[in-house]
């Protein structure tokens, strides 16, 4: 295990080489820091307040592949973009894709050729993309706008109840993320439970 400090530096220098900031926000790095170590992380902060980098440095630090939950198809399009634009290797599979695009990002994922994958909660028990998450070393499954799993929160969607299935057709269990900007206990305590986090 590094020792804290070596472990600080490192997320410091990841945070700097790529989005050029000097230091966390509050809390950013007490989140990073668990999900790197390997827990299962429940995040509540507010909207604006850097959750995305929460899930994006561990991405560039832990072995693998990084899968990011995301209901929003212009959100995930504004995130690829941006991670794209300062070097880290991105992509996102939806609906916006037509077949062609489509093969080819399955083929770049065989290739090792990206970091995090942004993908919509419909797609994860479809059998060509289960089969091609099978045959990855999976790190991390973040869970964006993970109030959307509870049917206490305001935005339930029955998709989001996929996540723990496809986690567990997984051949190795990864660290589960999860991430929103708005619940109540009893929403937190529906996400904790739903999602099976450890």
């Amino acid at each position: 295990m590094q020792p804290l400090d070596d472990i600080h530096a490192e997320l410091l220098g990841t945070l700097k080489r790529y989005w050029g900031y000097d230091s966390f926000r509050p809390v950013q790095e007490e989140i990073i820091r668990s999900v790197c170590q390997g827990r299962d992380t429940l995040a509540l902060m507010p909207t604006g307040g850097g959750k995305s980098l929460c899930y994006q440095v561990p991405a560039l630090l832990l072995p693998g592949l990084t899968l990011v939950v995301s209901p929003l198809i212009s959100l995930m399009k504004d995130q690829v973009a941006a991670l794209n634009g300062v070097g880290i290797p991105a992509a996102f599979l939806n609906s916006a894709l037509d077949a062609q695009a489509f093969q080819a990002v399955c083929r770049e994922i065989r290739q090792g050729m990206h970091k995090l994958i942004y993908v919509a909660p419909e797609r994860l028990l479809q059998e060509g993309f289960l089969a091609l998450m099978q045959e990855q070393k999976i790190a991390q499954v973040a869970v964006d706008e993970a109030h959307c799993i509870s049917q206490w929160g305001q935005d339930f969607r029955p998709s989001y109840r996929k996540i723990t299935e496809f986690v567990a057709r997984l051949p190795r269990r990864p660290v589960l993320s999860a991430f929103t900007a708005t619940a109540t206990a009893e929403v937190q305590a529906d996400i904790l439970a739903q999602l099976e986090l450890r």
